[in-house]
């Protein structure tokens, strides 16, 4: 078994390469196989650039000491026939310093939409995080609501 690595990424380069490109993950290879590249064939998407670099909070000085930029890398950065402008990160499970860096996101660029996408197979494929999380939500809530159901009919 190959070595993973603190993000859960193999280090296994042949599982997440496609058409002779090392992506980050093999989440992020997957969406621009199924995704970006059938719409740049179909010429929906006019432009894409894999990880691009955006300064979430300039460096500065405190005390003497120089402070580094908050710097993110998107996985693609989009533009569509129509002019639309899309920054898309793929997740597995966002950590809290992703959470984080998407809300400055949001903030210091509140022109840009910024979407995590996830595949989930039961849900369709690829889906929006945050549909993702409302649709798990409400299957929980499904579920513990059928579970009361058959408890009342079991009294």
């Amino acid at each position: 078994m190959a070595n993973r690595t603190k993000y859960n990424v193999s280090e296994n380069k042949e599982k997440r390469t496609y058409n002779g490109i090392v992506f980050d993950s093999e989440i992020e290879m997957k969406y621009y196989r199924d995704v970006v590249i059938p719409q740049m064939e179909s010429g929906e998407i006019v432009a894409c650039e894999r990880q691009k670099k955006y300064i979430l909070q300039p460096a500065f000085k405190h005390n003497g000491k120089k402070i580094q930029p908050i710097e993110y890398k998107a996985d693609f950065y989009i533009k569509y026939k129509n002019n639309k402008e899309i920054v898309v990160d793929t997740k597995g499970c966002p950590d809290s310093v992703a959470l984080i860096k998407r809300k400055m996101f949001w903030h210091v660029f509140p022109e840009l939409d910024y979407v995590w996408m996830v595949y989930v197979k039961k849900f369709g494929g690829w889906i929006e995080y945050d549909d993702c999380k409302r649709l798990r939500k409400e299957e929980k809530k499904e579920k513990a609501r059928r579970q009361k159901d058959e408890q009342n009919k079991e009294k």
